[in-house]
């Protein structure tokens, strides 16, 4: 029973230390709060302009900052919709990164809307199936059918530990490539470059957090399932 309790400390130490990572660097990185004297939107706003990018839009949401490559909208957070901190730029330019990414057509940004459209899919399928193992155990008053049926609940909620992990790179695209090099001309401050290096990289690993979370999920249905 220790030995369980010490690996489920781990696995969760583990899978939290990604989200708290990610949450430290942004959060350390908001003040001061008026580091430059444009918002993100701002900075956005500025970026499409210059990249001739005048189908997308940004606009403010509360599930988190992303690129809508269906509504060609980018969507920033209020902090960093309305901020001013290095934090809020950096955010905004990575997100304008994507929107780089969708007007040049690279490919893995539209495998990625695919995975997470198929993930969340899965992931719901998962989680139902999994919830109805009582019902279907009453139903079918056959043990058989635990087995199989536990299985494909698993495996729907791993289809969004596989997504977050293979947009990886499209993060660090949208990070490195499009978004540092918009930055470094002349939007950022010089010494401003390795944090926002540091931000840039917590952006992108934003999905791997999301991916640990998930494994935390199926490990949690595997030890309460462990007794059928």
């Amino acid at each position: 029973m220790i030995a369980v309790l010490v690996l489920a400390g781990i696995i969760v130490l583990a899978a939290g230390f990604p989200a708290w990572w990610v949450r430290r660097v942004m959060s350390r990185y908001r003040r001061p709060g008026d580091r430059y004297p444009g918002t993100g939107a701002e900075l956005v706003r500025d970026l499409l302009q210059r990249l001739e990018l005048t189908n997308v839009t940004v606009g403010i949401t509360r599930q988190g900052d992303h690129y809508d490559p269906a509504g060609k909208c980018i969507r920033l957070s209020p902090e960093n919709h309305d901020g001013h901190s290095l934090t809020a730029i950096t955010v905004a330019a990575h997100e304008v990164g994507h929107a780089v990414q969708d007007a040049i057509g690279y490919r893995p940004l539209r495998w990625r809307s695919h995975l997470v459209r198929w993930a969340n899919a899965g992931q719901r399928v998962g989680a139902a199936v999994l919830f109805g193992l009582p019902v279907m155990l009453l139903v079918t008053r056959s043990p058989a059918v635990i087995l199989p049926a536990t299985a494909l609940g698993l495996a729907g909620l791993a289809t969004g530990i596989v997504a977050h992990l293979l947009t990886l790179p499209t993060e660090l695209d949208a990070s490195f490539r499009r978004a540092l090099p918009l930055l470094e001309a002349g939007y950022l401050r010089t010494e401003d470059t390795p944090h926002a290096r540091r931000i840039l990289r917590a952006a992108a690993l934003t999905y791997v957090a999301a991916a640990a979370v998930s494994v935390v999920n199926v490990w949690t249905w595997l030890r309460l399932l462990r007794p059928w």
